[in-house]
């Protein structure tokens, strides 16, 4: 998909994002803010890694989703990877984990969710389970089973202070004004989330998988003409979808240290964020991290309008990613949903 093919076909995006920019320049001037004492490095930074989970979370769900299969419980496997790296960080290291044990919680919590994944993606295929009812299962079993781990473990919803993920710091280089800070002295999950973020594009619309990834959500039969198995296709899908959601909610752990398992739990919605980022980036990998990336700086604008001392109620600034969300999901009716989401498929043969 060439540049100019993706701009056609998202005109009213692109209209949205400049009438976004054109209201937040009002916003702006009518109460005065300090914009560059709010753009900073630190602000730029704390938005990539509030977007990464999101922006995980978002292309396992639109890989799932292009293959016909609309898993909706990636909210529910984000905080069965935020639990689980939680518990096995604090039983490999407890209360002195250091790094290694974050990175061994980190592998091992990602293999566990490719297990429930595999249960998952069994019940959607096989079994023709109701993939809005399994999905929405996911999510209720995730928001007991995380503070039900945490109670078990440390006696209250919420962890203590565990370990979280050092930056990746390239000496010299990371002295560079600006980009230093934001380019080479990083968050490594940061940085893995933006390779997986151009490799999911590349396999998607330029390797014959990705062909396949599609014809399955959009015709499936041409595809199983084709001698191609749309079963395992999907299958491949889904398991990805996953595990790409769990491992935003272990990135999320990662990067905050601690697990919160009250209310809605620390996830908080990011997994239904992450839907709504990869229909507003139109089923593109890129399009739905971009769009992760203007959540996760809405959601940060809290803590940098306190830094600044900008007086808003928190509760208003807390609103600002749920607006967004509402616009796009607004501008949502110009997605078009691939043909066969949703459908069973039976093999001819």
């Amino acid at each position: 998909m060439n540049i100019a093919a993706y701009a056609t076909q998202n005109r009213m995006r692109f209209g949205a994002g400049a009438a976004i920019v054109l209201v937040s320049m009002v916003f702006i001037s009518w109460f005065d803010l300090p914009l560059a004492d709010i753009l900073t490095v630190g602000f730029l930074t704390r938005s990539l890694q509030a977007a990464a989970p999101i922006a995980l979370t978002a292309i396992g769900g639109l890989y799932a989703e292009k293959s016909g299969v609309f898993n909706i419980g990636v909210e529910g496997f984000m905080i069965f990877g935020a639990v689980n790296t939680a518990a096995i960080t604090w039983l490999v290291g407890g209360k002195t984990a250091g790094q290694s044990a974050l990175w061994i919680a980190i592998l091992t919590s990602t293999l566990i969710i490719l297990l429930f994944a595999l249960v998952f993606a069994v019940l959607m295929i096989r079994y023709k389970a109701d993939q809005i009812v399994a999905g929405l299962a996911v999510w209720l079993i995730g928001l007991g089973f995380g503070p039900f781990m945490a109670v078990l473990l440390w006696g209250s919803q919420n962890s203590p202070g565990l370990a979280s993920i050092d930056n990746l710091t390239i000496p010299v280089l990371s002295k560079l004004p600006v980009v230093g800070p934001l380019l080479f002295n990083i968050s490594p999950l940061v940085l893995l989330t933006v390779l997986g973020t151009v490799a999911a594009w590349v396999v998607l619309y330029h390797t014959r998988y990705g062909y396949w990834i599609q014809a399955a959500g959009e015709n499936p039969e041409a595809l199983d003409t084709a001698g191609i198995s749309v079963t395992r296709v999907r299958y491949a899908a889904v398991i990805f979808s996953g595990v790409m959601a769990g491992l935003g909610g272990t990135v999320l752990m990662a990067h905050a240290g601690s697990f919160t398992g009250t209310g809605e739990t620390m996830v908080s919605g990011r997994g239904w964020i992450g839907i709504v980022a990869y229909l507003f980036g139109n089923y593109n990998p890129i399009g739905a991290a971009l769009a992760a990336l203007l959540f996760g700086g809405l959601d940060m604008l809290q803590i940098q309008f306190q830094t600044v001392g900008i007086n808003l109620p928190n509760r208003l600034v807390n609103l600002f990613p749920y607006i967004a969300v509402i616009v796009v999901l607004t501008i949502w009716g110009s997605t078009r949903v691939p043909s066969a989401v949703g459908e069973p498929y039976e093999s001819e043969e």
